[in-house]
């Protein structure tokens, strides 16, 4: 190894190799003092250095790399004052041993390391590797001249074509130096080969791009020139669409909408998107769709109220027969409409057992005061975006339900009659009784938002009606924002007037009969409403009447018109066939132990019967019927008071040491619960145990204590009307129920005797029959 003090050249982003000829540009003042003392030595030898920062303008050893080239300078053009042209002819590798000086140029001690590869099979296979993959580069590189291929063929030196192939490589600075470090020829070859795969994997993907590229260029533009040709065709043909006037209609339905100016915004960005779209894309589609929901909705258009008291009390009143309490709410809203047209409504909904006409309520209601009615069904509803809509990113994508209902309206005062509330659910899709909450707040839904419109909508000015059959399943937030009316069921008399005035004309006119063929009595109706229902509205009773109807219509079909048909009792059994229903209180409870209940449920009021035996045993109780825990916990209740007091109710002390006793409630299909089942209970043990038979014409409900108390309970009135339904003459209720008299119709109150108690012993005393 030689080793000499020599000129040192920084070079900026490049690198010098050995064997190769390079031009540079020599501009900074120890260049050009260095370029200079070369020159007039005989060697003309100058050593070149990679800098390993481009923008260092005057570089110091740290600046420097410290393997480079010897090169040789072959020539020198003046370009001017500081201005060199040089050409160098890379020679060796060389290290620098020590820096020697820094002024007035770079110079430095070095070591020049020559060449000495040891020639075997693995490096000629390195070789020539590198040769296929270099001429695969080549191939892929157009600009390169056409000797590059044979230059490469003719270099035999294994270290010399991996340095003239790395010189020709488009990397970065530092990986070329890796090269010009590596000493050992096979790992050169090894490093110049993975650079070398490297660029060509780079460049065929760059190929790839740009041939995917102009070949969806080209097909746009053979697609712009055959649509340009087409438009032409129908032009001549005078079947030319102009795009430019619908967009302009479009334009114009958008300023006479009345939108706000928040939606108009949105609607003339989406124009003008539109615009610049090609009719026949999916984009333009889902735009002008999205354009035509914002046109299309309701912004401005109201109808006129009919806010007359009188005129919608009497539409009210020919729709719904009784309700008093629901037409009384309806009749204030309105009252405060006409006072004071911009009062936010209250939020109602009307809940009772099915076939009371909730529904049906709503419509008379939009009718009387001559709104628009929307109904949409919320029972079974899952999915948050059914409310508020799926977000225009989605294939099929729509607005809501609530949308929906407002653009079918035309106007942004309808009556909306959201149906089933009680039914919403939940799942992963998210929990659309929340979504809820925004549409019916007063304080919110003049700003609700959609998914789909992406603008805020006004719904302040809507009248919400809900329905539902059991308030207990709405979520309490919703229950917030909601005002209830509890609609029970009717009474038997009620039934009779509702059949009588709507339910039997609806059906005669329907079946194509008149009241010339067919007339219902009195008795007719009651064996329907006794002996084949027994609900709390009245659906099934119209069902029934329709029954009688279709068998009437088929005797006028198969006879003529000439006979008249009486719907009596003895017609309705023949046409109905055997009753459903048979009044069995008396054998039910004929023996001791036996009481009737009374029960509430979402279907209305019902009556229950406690069944209480005793055997032998060792004091243990059982109990059956699908009972859940609370209805459980008053039948311990019920037995440890009756322990706890056996000298009251003349009992032996050691009364239930020696017996087991099993309570059972029938019908143990159906799932029990609720502590207004303690006092039957306790009357049933009581009555076991000094057999003492049950009055068969009387039931009862409330919750009992261990202090003896009877405390009050729910559902009043429909317990009541399930109780004369029934056929009992006396219910015995909580004291503190007293105030839920009112309630129950006058009607009701002539045919049944209610009883208020506050302590269990006076149950005792009205239930039960004298001992025998």
């Amino acid at each position: 190894m030689i080793e000499q003090i020599v000129p040192i050249l920084p070079l900026r982003n490049s690198v010098m190799f050995p064997a190769s000829v390079v031009p540079i540009n020599v501009g900074r003042k120890k260049s050009i003092a260095a370029i200079e003392e070369v020159q007039k030595g005989e060697e003309q030898l100058i050593a070149v250095l990679s800098q390993k920062d481009a923008d260092t303008e005057d570089p110091a050893w740290p600046d420097l790399y410290q393997m480079g080239t010897i090169a040789r300078i072959l020539k020198v053009i003046r370009l001017g004052d500081d201005n060199y042209s040089v050409v160098l002819q890379g020679v060796e590798r060389f290290k620098i041993i020590e820096p020697v000086s820094v002024a007035p140029i770079l110079r430095a001690k070095v070591v020049r390391i020559p060449d000495n590869a040891q020639h075997n099979l693995e490096l000629e296979a390195l070789a020539n590797n590198l040769k296929e993959t270099g001429r695969k580069l080549i191939n892929l590189l157009p600009n390169l001249p056409k000797e590059a291929s044979g230059i490469l063929e003719h270099v035999t030196e294994p270290g010399i074509l991996a340095d003239l192939v790395a010189s020709n490589l488009t990397v970065e600075v530092a990986e070329k130096q890796t090269v010009i470090e590596a000493v050992d020829v096979e790992k050169r070859i090894r490093t110049c080969l993975k650079l070398l795969t490297k660029q060509l994997e780079m460049l065929k993907v760059k190929k790839e791009i740009s041939s995917a590229v102009q070949e969806e260029m080209g097909r746009s533009q053979r697609e712009y020139f055959l649509r340009q040709q087409m438009k032409a065709i129908k032009e001549e043909l005078g079947e030319g669409e102009d795009v430019e006037d619908e967009i302009e209609e479009i334009r114009a339905k958008i300023a006479d909408s009345g939108m706000t100016d928040e939606a108009e915004k949105m609607a003339n960005k989406q124009l003008n998107r539109l615009r610049h779209m090609q009719t026949s894309s999916a984009e333009y589609t889902v735009t002008r769709t999205y354009l035509d929901w914002l046109i299309e909705l309701p912004w401005k258009s109201t109808t006129d109220d009919k806010l007359d008291i009188d005129t919608v009390q009497q539409i009210l009143d020919e729709d719904h027969y009784d309700l008093e309490k629901v037409k009384k709410r309806i009749l204030e809203q309105i009252a405060v409409l006409k006072l004071n047209p911009e009062k936010k409504g209250s939020i109602l909904c009307l809940v009772g057992p099915p076939g009371v006409g909730k529904t049906s309520l709503g419509k008379s209601i939009a009718r009387a005061i001559g709104r628009e009615f929307v109904r949409i069904s919320l029972g079974g509803v899952r999915d948050e975006a059914e409310i508020r809509g799926h977000r225009r990113t989605y294939v099929g994508a729509l607005p809501g339900r609530v949308i929906q209902g407002m653009k079918k309206a035309g106007t942004v005062n309808p009556l909306f009659m959201l149906d089933e509330l009680d039914k919403l659910g939940s799942d992963f899709r998210g929990d659309p009784a929340s979504a809820m909450l925004e549409v019916l707040d007063p304080e919110q839904n003049n700003t609700f938002s959609d998914h789909y419109l992406e603008v805020t909508y006004d719904l302040s000015k809507v009248m919400f009606i809900g329905t539902a059959n059991n308030k207990s399943t709405i979520p309490p937030a919703l229950l917030d924002r909601i005002e209830m009316i509890d609609i029970p069921g009717y009474t038997r008399e009620e039934k009779r007037q509702i059949a009588l005035n709507y339910a039997v004309p609806k059906q005669i006119g329907e079946h194509g009969l008149t009241d010339e063929l067919l007339h219902f009595p009195d008795d007719g109706i009651f064996r329907i409403i006794d002996s084949y229902t027994r609900e709390a509205g009245v659906r099934n009773l119209e069902r029934e009447i329709a029954r009688v109807c279709r068998a009437v219509a088929v005797k006028v079909a198969r006879n003529g018109a000439d006979q008249k048909y009486v719907a009596n009792d003895d017609f309705i059994q023949e046409v109905l066939g055997p009753v459903k229903f048979i009044p069995e209180m008396a054998d039910r409870c004929s023996v001791p132990g036996v009481t009737t209940g009374l029960a509430w449920t979402p279907m209305g009021g019902d009556i229950i019967f406690i069944e209480a035996t005793k055997m032998k045993g060792s004091g243990k109780m059982a109990m059956t019927g699908q009972l859940g825990d609370v209805m459980k916990e008053s039948a311990q209740t019920a037995l440890s008071y009756v322990k706890s007091n056996v000298q009251n109710f003349g009992l032996e002390p050691n009364v239930t040491e020696e017996i087991d006793i099993h309570l059972h409630v029938p019908a143990g299909s159906v799932p029990k619960d609720g502590p207004s089942a303690g006092v039957s209970m306790f009357t049933s043990l009581v009555s076991l145990f000094t057999n003492r038979n049950v009055r068969s014409d009387v039931a009862m409900t409330g919750e009992i204590t261990l202090r003896g108390l009877v405390l009050p309970i729910g559902g009043v009135k429909e317990k009541v009307l399930a109780a004369h339904r029934a056929g009992i003459k006396c219910v015995i209720l909580p004291e503190r129920n007293r105030k839920d008299k009112p309630d129950i119709p006058e009607e009701i109150l002539q045919d049944i005797e209610l009883i208020f108690v506050s302590r269990m012993e006076e149950v005792i005393e009205t239930a039960l029959e004298p001992a025998q």
